[in-house]
């Protein structure tokens, strides 16, 4: 986390996920991991998309989620993003290779593709110090 804090300049991570939200033993131990001076807030998606339509100003956040359909849930609720980074998408039972060493399902290339359509910039970046390649060309 801390390479991607410094990479982004972000002040604040959001974890978004209904079950990480309810589990207070990961909670706790992704507060561990936080950089000293981040902030960190664990939500739902209700309270995520929430807090995520009121960023003050100043503010840079980090916002995690472990599915692409929950960045496409927010985006549906009103959240704005400026750029969506996927990275640590593994192989899976349901999952072909999509790019490199990220997997995807079909289900998960059309969420990309509603994203996109909703005219967010989306990129695979897996290492911050590392290349990026832009989704679109690969949907």
């Amino acid at each position: 986390m801390t390479a991607w804090v410094q990479f982004t300049s972000g002040n604040h991570i959001v974890i978004v996920d209904d079950a990480t939200a309810g589990d207070e033993f990961t909670k706790s131990i992704m507060s561990m991991a936080v950089p000293n001076g981040i902030k960190l807030s664990i939500l739902g998606v209700d309270d995520g998309a929430e807090l995520l339509a009121n960023v003050p100003d100043g503010h840079k956040i980090i916002v995690l989620a472990k599915e692409p359909q929950t960045y496409l849930s927010l985006i549906e609720k009103g959240v704005k993003f400026n750029e969506i980074i996927i990275g640590g998408m593994g192989a899976r039972k349901d999952r072909k290779t999509f790019h490199k060493n990220i997997s995807a399902s079909e289900e998960e290339k059309e969420t990309f593709r509603k994203i996109v359509g909703n005219d967010v910039k989306m990129k695979i970046h897996v290492i911050p110090d590392q290349g990026s390649q832009a989704i679109e060309g690969l949907l």
